[in-house]
């Protein structure tokens, strides 16, 4: 070990496991935990450390002794600069192993439960080129190499569509081809790019809050619709229809051209007005011959291959028979509830969200689906003994919260309901640990089935049934 200011360097360190948001773990010489950002598994490697906490250090590997036989090339050019598929040098079917390791530590350290026999996880059949959905970023100042910093050449194009380098808001990395989303979606966002520099329109500056390009959203749907909307800071009513104008041209395969007017300091969009410049103000989304209208603020599961097979692993844990009443908390725009419903005597859904609740009526009028209904409000306030009242005593409740999990409201709600089984579809192992702990005393974990979603990245989604004590 040798000291560099505040800075250590650990020499020969094992790498031994793949731990939380991506990162790699090795150990110090003094047992301390090594979270390190750039190495797998296997690997041994020299450390200099970047943080340092009570418990455990943050880090680099800065020189490879032995590279890990779980390690394969990335693909991506963009790989160690962009923070978007921080696993794509380590081999799928490893990433798959990490992903149901983490799953089942989290459920027994967190939550102490008792777990039968995990099924093994289901592997995602794509692993590029698998979203529905990207945003990017437009930017008049954008992220420099080391190798153009280093070259004192006078950098003359600085404008960059792309993605935010990791913590650091206001800094774009211009992305040359992503592997996330299939084409035209690479082609779309250079064709942009291109078009805006050659005709003068001026890239953000989200520092100054200038320029009239704030970002880019492409959504694609299994059914082969294309949805592409314009973020402008300002309405500049000439460059707007010039660039909008040449991408309907160009890409006469986009179903759905929007575009939004964004003044405020930052770019959601959920609070602006989506205006339709050409084409439908949706997409389709289909499953099971069931369609999902999509609009451009619709949450919608981001692998829509993959969400079908969440969707049917929820199905089959419920196990309906057709006589059951199902609560579908956490309902979105209602896609879990309508394609469990042919299944169900009724199913009652219920969402915080009004927007996602207003999609969610409209898809089930849509399917022609009479046995759902929907209700809008603050879970943990709608979600009462006078709500189960008006609409009867759930036979079972499937539940799929935000990555924080269920408020302990909620949970105590679900306690004292007490149905016979519920189903926890959750994005964030950890918090649903948490949840399920509270939960023990009067249910039993009876199947684990996590489904990875996200390919390339650290990320896993995972189905739990529980089943009521006797």
């Amino acid at each position: 070990m040798r000291k560099n200011r505040r800075r250590k360097t650990f020499e020969n360190v094992t790498v031994i496991d793949a731990g939380a948001k991506g990162k790699s773990v090795g150990k110090a010489p003094d047992g301390r935990v090594i979270f390190l950002s750039n190495a797998v598994p296997g690997d041994v490697v020299d450390v200099m450390t970047t943080k340092k906490r009570k418990a455990y250090f943050e880090g680099v590997a800065t020189k490879f002794h032995t590279l890990s036989d779980r390690r394969t090339e990335p693909v991506c050019q963009h790989f160690g600069t962009c923070g978007g598929c921080k696993w794509q040098h380590m081999g799928y079917e490893h990433q798959l192993y990490f992903k149901q390791k983490e799953v089942e530590n989290n459920l027994k350290r967190i939550g102490n439960l008792e777990l039968p026999e995990t099924n093994l996880i289901l592997g995602s059949k794509e692993q590029y080129f698998y979203r529905n959905k990207m945003e990017f970023s437009f930017s008049d100042s954008r992220w420099l190499t080391q190798k153009e910093i280093d070259s004192d050449k006078d950098i003359d194009d600085r404008n960059a569509l792309g993605f935010h380098i990791p913590g650091m808001w206001d800094k774009i990395l211009d992305i040359k081809k992503c592997h996330l989303q299939e084409d035209p979606s690479n082609a779309i966002r250079l064709e942009t790019k291109q078009f805006a520099n050659k005709n003068g329109l001026s890239f953000f500056n989200p520092r100054k809050q200038e320029g009239l390009l704030r970002t880019l959203m492409i959504r694609t749907s299994s059914t082969g619709e294309i949805m592409v909307l314009i973020q402008f800071f300002e309405e500049h009513k000439e460059y707007r229809e010039l660039l909008l104008n040449h991408l309907k041209v160009t890409f006469p395969e986009i179903t759905s051209l929007l575009y939004v007017i964004n003044s405020k300091a930052n770019d959601t969009i959920y609070d602006q007005e989506v205006i339709c410049f050409a084409g439908r103000d949706h997409i389709f989304e289909e499953m099971e011959g069931l369609q999902f209208k999509i609009n451009a603020k619709s949450f919608y599961q981001t692998n829509s291959a993959q969400a079908y097979e969440l969707y049917k692993v929820t199905r089959d844990f419920a196990g309906l028979s057709g006589n059951e009443l199902v609560y579908d908390l956490y309902t979105g725009t209602g896609t879990i509830a309508q394609f469990v419903a042919k299944d169900a005597k009724k199913v009652i859904g219920v969402e915080s969200v009004p927007e996602a609740i207003a999609d969610a009526k409209a898809n089930a009028v849509h399917n022609q689906i009479s046995n759902v209904e929907f209700f809008v409000g603050d879970m943990k306030n709608v979600f009462n003994d006078d709500f189960i009242k008006a609409h009867g005593q759930p036979d079972i409740i499937i539940t799929d919260p935000p990555r924080d999990g269920m408020h302990k409201q909620v949970v105590e709600q679900l306690l004292q309901v007490a149905p016979p089984k519920i189903v926890y579809v959750s994005c964030n192992s950890a918090t649903q640990a948490r949840d399920l702990a509270l939960m023990k005393e009067k249910y039993k974990v009876a199947k684990v089935q996590p489904v990875d979603m996200f390919p390339q990245t650290h990320h896993v989604e995972n189905v739990v049934l529980l089943e009521k004590r006797v």
